[in-house]
């Protein structure tokens, strides 16, 4: 069956089709558009969920810092400065049963180095049994004076009374302090109650 040649052609309908085929392009092309910028939102919406992350991380490690530094800045008590400057002399406080009153009382503490209670040898080592533990105590004492008393305090030839009862004398020349036969190597380090001097010897 053949066309008749001199049929009407339907315009309308190549109008109609034509229309809907730049409708359907129009339409695809909103949709790339709408799918480009969902996809530009969705990674602007990432990468201020990690700047906010990085902003409030960067935050806390600030606040952690800050803690840390006032935590240094703690004056520590005369227990914590003898562990850290001196832990034979802190492991022998623990021994004699001193570190509460030493960690509550306000006192001045002349602490020995290690070197110092080294040079004792093996008596120290006896002492710290604990059924030496009265005598370790006493001699520990005789290293302890009431009161905060800083380096400018004491005045030669000055007796100052340690908590064993012992009478110590102080001695200075050309600035530099003595107590008993104990040279003080490191003054006034300051404790949240007293204060160490350290020494280069156990006072006898």
């Amino acid at each position: 069956m053949h066309r008749n040649n001199n049929q009407p052609i339907n315009t309308k309908k190549m109008f109609s089709t034509k229309n809907l085929l730049t409708a359907l392009a129009v339409a695809t092309t909103l949709s790339v558009v709408s799918c480009k910028d969902a996809a530009k939102e969705k990674e602007k919406a990432t990468a201020d969920s990690l700047a906010k992350v990085a902003k409030e991380v960067a935050v806390a490690d600030s606040l952690k810092k800050i803690a840390d530094a006032a935590e240094a800045a703690k004056p520590k008590s005369l227990v914590d400065l003898a562990s850290a400057a001196t832990p034979t002399l802190a492991k022998a406080v623990v021994a004699a049963g001193l570190a509460e009153t030493l960690s509550k009382e306000t006192l001045t503490v002349f602490a020995p180095s290690d070197a110092a209670f080294a040079a004792l040898g093996a008596t120290l080592e006896d002492l710290m049994k604990p059924e030496k533990k009265d005598a370790l105590a006493a001699i520990l004492k005789n290293h302890v004076t009431a009161g905060a008393v800083k380096a400018a305090d004491l005045k030669d030839g000055q007796m100052v009374k340690m908590l064993g009862g012992k009478e110590v004398k102080v001695s200075i020349k050309d600035g530099k302090v003595m107590i008993g036969n104990a040279n003080v190597t490191g003054a006034d380090n300051a404790a949240s109650n007293g204060v160490v001097h350290l020494i280069d010897a156990v006072i006898k």
